[in-house]
This record gives C-alpha cells, sequence and structure tokens, in this order.
C-alpha cells in the first residue's frame, strides 16, 4: 500500500489508531501488522460485509442514476427540438445548465 493512500485512511478516520509517541522524524508511527491485516475500504472492497442499510443505500443510488439517464435524455430531446426550431446553441446549452460542447456533442451523435 502506498503511503499517500494509507494517510488518506488515516485522514478519514478509517486507520486504526497510531502507536504511542512519534519517531525520531516527529512522525506518527503504526503496528507493522495491524497495517497489514487493515481491510481496506474503497473501490475494490468486497460487499460481503455490507448490511441491509448499506445495501438499500447502494439500491436507492441505483435509483437516482437511473432518474439522471431519464433527465438527460429529455434534457437531449429538447435541445433537438430546440435547434429544429431555430435556437442558438449557447441559449439551449445555459437554460438545459450544460456546457457548448456538450451541446454541441450530442447534437452530433
Amino acid at each position: 500500500m502506498k503511503t499517500t493512500t494509507w494517510l488518506g485512511y488515516v485522514s478519514r478516520g478509517q486507520a486504526p489508531p497510531p502507536l504511542p509517541g512519534l519517531d525520531e522524524k516527529r512522525r506518527r508511527r503504526w503496528d507493522a501488522e495491524q497495517v497489514r491485516e487493515f481491510p481496506r475500504p474503497g473501490a475494490g472492497r468486497s460487499r460481503a460485509g455490507a448490511g441491509p442499510a448499506a445495501e438499500g443505500l447502494l439500491a436507492e443510488m441505483a435509483e437516482v442514476a437511473a432518474r439522471i439517464e431519464e433527465l438527460r435524455e429529455r434534457q437531449r430531446g429538447l435541445l433537438a427540438a430546440g435547434r429544429d426550431q431555430g435556437l442558438e446553441i449557447r441559449a439551449m446549452a445555459r437554460a438545459l445548465k450544460i456546457s457548448p460542447q456538450t451541446a454541441y456533442s450530442w447534437l452530433g451523435d
């Protein structure tokens, strides 16, 4: 594990507590065995230990993502309708809260 990864866990309060005292360079230290056995949180972590509340939260996240996709499709449809009516890209992008580059790319699809 990289030092920066470990320090990220420490800063988020996810790491075990450090050993008492500081080293000769006035830095905190951790028990090497505790660090090796530390169950790393993050993207690669298994959800096997996740409880029903976590599973419910993940389901809610998936539901929100699906609704966002529906709204994005609606934005694309409105953008195409605006183009057909001769509206300017910048005005449509501003109204849809997207960048003009995104508007151009959606219209190019």
